[in-house]
């Protein structure tokens, strides 16, 4: 056991061997000599012994940087318009931007410990290991974040109907729809249950809900906030916004999530500076 330098693992791609690959040439019609197939196999060997180097590099990771437990999946009694996907309670900095403000975040979004199913039974049961940048930095401004808000399946709504937990209504006539993806997140910050939501747009996803519920929602400019821990959907139209009651409120979140993200997330530019949004409307009001 001391001599054991490293723990075995499964190799990615398993080489193939002289009849596999005699087989294969076979099937697609090709008439290859024993010399040929012995050419070929030492080509594909050193293409997958190359790819196996990978497996040594360790994997890309996010901090987490505060206390949680997994929370629950709550009871349809306490599921307000059937807007939650989970809820937990992770406590952030002591002061900060955030300081008092509850939070939801898109179920799109890493909470590291909290499940995540993106709105499909495709990924029921994926737990993250990691929070998004958008979760520390809301935490590291005081923010304290109650639960994980439904989206629709894989995002691919505007409607409020298609998550696999079921409808989100709009707590205004819950008869009515709450617009989506980002339907979880409009809805409970309209109806008072928190202060402030992330979500995701790519075609409306934050806008269009916001409109619905009656709330402010912004898509920032793209590469504003980072991405990096989110599901992604297509690189050039993700982003990730404030949804609030108020638009100061809306810039307040924004002014806590925005910046550079040390190169992790290629959207954006080393060169951005964020300025103080807050200060910016308050001019605008007076």
């Amino acid at each position: 056991m001391q001599n054991m330098e490293k723990t075995y693992y499964s190799p990615q791609v398993q080489k193939p061997n002289c009849e596999i690959l005699k087989k294969l040439s076979s099937n697609i019609g090709l008439e290859i000599d024993p010399g040929q197939i012995e050419n070929y196999k030492d080509v594909i060997d050193g293409f997958i012994d190359n790819y196996s180097v990978l497996n040594d590099f360790p994997e890309p990771t996010l901090p987490v940087k505060y206390p949680r437990t997994p929370g629950h999946r709550p009871a349809p009694i306490d599921n307000p318009y059937n807007a939650w996907y989970w809820q937990t309670d992770i406590i952030g900095a002591t002061e900060g931007l955030l300081k008092g403000k509850t939070v939801g975040i898109k179920d799109n979004v890493a909470v590291a410990g909290v499940p995540m199913m993106n709105g499909t039974k495709i990924l029921e049961g994926y737990t993250p290991e990691f929070d998004a940048t958008v979760v520390t930095r809301i935490l590291d401004e005081g923010g304290r974040i109650l639960g994980k808000t439904a989206c629709e399946d894989m995002c691919f709504s505007a409607n409020s109907f298609t998550c696999s937990t079921g409808p989100v209504r709009n707590p205004n006539d819950e008869t009515r729809a709450s617009g989506g993806s980002s339907s979880g997140s409009a809805a409970l910050v309209a109806g008072g249950h928190i202060d402030l939501a992330i979500g995701g747009d790519q075609a409306g996803s934050v806008r269009v809900p916001s409109s619905w519920c009656g709330i402010v929602g912004l898509k920032p400019t793209y590469g504003l906030v980072p991405y990096t821990g989110a599901m992604p959907m297509e690189f050039t139209v993700d982003h990730l916004g404030p949804m609030a009651k108020t638009v100061f409120d809306c810039a307040l979140m924004l002014e806590a999530i925005a910046g550079y993200d040390d190169g992790l997330d290629p959207r954006q530019h080393p060169g951005m500076e964020i300025p103080k949004y807050t200060q910016m409307v308050n001019t605008f009001d007076n």
